[in-house]
């Protein structure tokens, strides 16, 4: 009889913690996964990544056919909000989802424990007070929201992304603290249910880290749907009382204060790993400067047998990296080569345009080398202007000598299921020409993407 309780277990049931504990049963191991919420799924699909789309999308409608667009194509209806019907659909959402990890986990054997994991040494961890011990364990906690020094958030008026998606009422004005992926995404939700929205960057740009161009002309939409952008400008207090929030800030550069009435404020300043509590130092285990474990290309750390997955070690966080990162890491545990090509991970904003990236941006390529880039915008391309979304444009850059893609940007209305075909082809390390010469069916939004890339080498057809 074996010593260990189990082969594998993983601390942490969010999108890689999950898929890395049914892939190990699926390769055999005796699996367990610790989670200390009532229900899998972690942060993503309980109070991130997918409520969020579901309130994205039906604002998205209830926008549509409140300001007229759906009256421009003959479809005339009186339109009230139902917020609280709104909010139901949502966590219907989310409990199917949920709900249908856990069928998977009983599908595959995985067992759940529950409760809060800590270690007590290299191979052993304690949850709600038994002893488990596992030859491998898999550190997959997530991340958590970054707090603003000097604020407190309350999930009342001053809210993180979970109390944002909670609002009982449409807030007069919105505050949104961070012009990052969240902050936009929430901040259109509640500005198309009829909000007034402002949104307060420290950096003079909107969506830090994506390419420049897309950025520029981010913000151009987003002031043109409404949103007050008050980018250079640092917060430097937020004050509550009855019921509303008075945000006072000021020039990135220095200046004179002033102050917003606000009745709800969003901080969206980013995510930080979650590793308090675990006990790390008990299995010989310490995080960088930035909070993270390190690992090495199969997701080992420095201890034998302890490894890491999704937003606790480096690089992008996001729920599809921990996903790949969670399937490879229990190849690598099962003796199998678990890869994930972390130059190729897709990240999309999932606001009206969508906006996604992959690869480098222009400015990072052209750090390493000459570079070609080609652009189609959306007004041209037949799908987009039959279905009245001319916003937007595709961007592909490639290496000017080996004509190699090294990046594609798109803003578009489905900018998120475009870029699947960019990522697929800078995968297989496809040329621009490949793209120009490879068959889009017509008429779709992804013909924008051939365009592009025909722009690289020669001339578009259709601009």
């Amino acid at each position: 009889m074996s010593d260990y309780d189990f082969d594998v277990i993983v601390i942490g049931a969010g999108p890689g913690g999950y898929v890395a504990a049914i892939r190990a049963a699926q390769l055999g191991l005796r699996t367990a996964c610790v989670e200390s919420r009532e229900t899998l799924g972690g942060t993503c699909l309980n109070v991130g990544c997918i409520p969020s789309k579901a309130m994205l999308h039906a604002s998205e409608l209830y926008d549509e056919a409140a300001s007229g667009k759906l009256a421009k194509l003959g479809i005339k209806a009186q339109v009230e909000l139902d917020l609280d019907t709104m909010h139901a659909q949502r966590r219907d959402a989310v409990k199917g989802l949920t709900g249908g990890i856990e069928f998977l986990f009983k599908k595959n054997k995985v067992e759940w424990l529950k409760g809060h994991a800590a270690f007590t040494g290299k191979d052993t961890i304690d949850v709600a007070g038994k002893s488990y011990r596992a030859r491998n364990i898999v550190v997959a906690t997530g991340s958590n929201v970054t707090p603003l020094p000097g604020v407190e958030i309350d999930e009342k008026v001053v809210v993180s992304s979970t109390g944002a998606l909670e609002l009982a009422k449409v807030p007069g004005h919105l505050v949104v603290i961070g012009g990052g992926v969240i902050g936009l995404e929430l901040g259109s939700v509640w500005k198309r249910l009829g909000a007034k929205v402002t949104v307060v960057e420290f950096l003079d740009q909107l969506l830090p880290g994506m390419d420049g161009e897309i950025r520029k002309e981010a913000a151009k939409i987003f002031k043109k749907q409404g949103i007050e952008l008050k980018l250079s400008t640092k917060v430097t207090g937020v004050a509550v009382k009855g019921g509303k929030a008075t945000v006072t800030v000021e020039p990135a550069a220095g200046g004179a204060a002033e102050t917003l009435e606000a009745d709800a404020v969003l901080v969206s300043i980013g995510r930080r790993p979650n590793t308090e509590g675990l006990a790390l130092e008990r299995a010989g285990l310490t995080v960088n400067k930035r909070g993270q474990i390190e690992v090495d290309h199969d997701f080992a750390t420095g201890v034998p047998g302890i490894w890491a997955i999704g937003d606790v070690v480096p690089g992008p966080m996001l729920a599809h990296k921990a996903e790949d990162e969670g399937i490879a890491v229990a190849e690598n545990i099962a003796g199998l080569t678990g890869i994930v090509n972390h130059d190729v991970i897709p990240g999309v904003v999932y606001t009206m345009p969508e906006i996604a990236g992959v690869g480098l941006t222009e400015e990072e390529a052209k750090e390493r080398g000459e570079v070609k880039v080609g652009k189609f915008p959306m007004l041209a391309n037949s799908r987009a202007k039959t279905n009245h979304e001319p916003e937007g444009f595709v961007k592909v850059i490639a290496d000017a000598k080996t004509d190699r893609v090294l990046g594609v940007h798109i803003i578009a209305s489905v900018a998120g299921t475009m870029i699947a075909q960019a990522a697929q082809a800078m995968e297989f390390g496809a040329t621009s020409e490949d793209i120009a010469y490879t068959c889009h069916a017509h008429p779709t939004h992804s013909e924008a993407i051939k365009e592009a890339a025909m722009a690289v080498t020669g001339k578009p057809i259709h601009m």
